[in-house]
């Protein structure tokens, strides 16, 4: 299986890049892991919110082949615990997909299209965080999870 993050955006910070970078490749020797970063959209600021997430939507499908399992990081989504997530990821993998893709969308969301084509949503905390900070977060812990699953002192119980 393959682990793909879309995100909406580049990232800013060369400090989180550098992290981001770091842990995409601590998850190398678990699985093939790839994040893909979808171009901000021009003129946004012209656009009304419905109009930018309906953008941003189609460039998200357009990622997609149509094997792939689309879960969101969506702020309505289900809650895991480290152990959990490993457990949903060990299943996610035990079930055959080629591509797992998860989607860190825009400032507003996501379109309707991209949530009618989703068989899942995933919150990584009550929270609100900066887009360029969920990517580090979800990328730690994917990794966390692997660590977890080869019972690997990363993770203390």
């Amino acid at each position: 299986m393959t682990i793909k993050l879309l995100a909406i955006g580049k990232t800013d910070s060369k400090p989180l890049q550098l992290l981001i970078s770091e842990y995409e490749n601590r998850l190398k020797h678990y699985i093939r892991f790839s994040m893909e970063v979808i171009p901000d959209i021009k003129n946004a600021k012209n656009l009304s919110e419905a109009q930018q997430k309906e953008k941003e939507g189609e460039m998200i499908l357009k990622k997609l082949a149509p094997t792939d399992i689309l879960i969101l990081l969506d702020e309505n989504g289900k809650q895991y615990t480290s152990v959990d997530f490993s457990n949903y990821l060990q299943k996610k993998m035990n079930s055959g997909i080629k591509q797992l893709v998860f989607v860190i969308g825009g400032p507003y969301g996501f379109s309707d299209a991209v949530y009618q084509k989703a068989q899942g949503k995933i919150s990584l905390s009550k929270m609100t965080f900066s887009h360029q900070m969920v990517r580090l977060f979800f990328v730690e812990q994917v990794y966390r999870a692997f660590t977890i699953l080869k019972n690997e002192p990363y993770h203390h119980r």
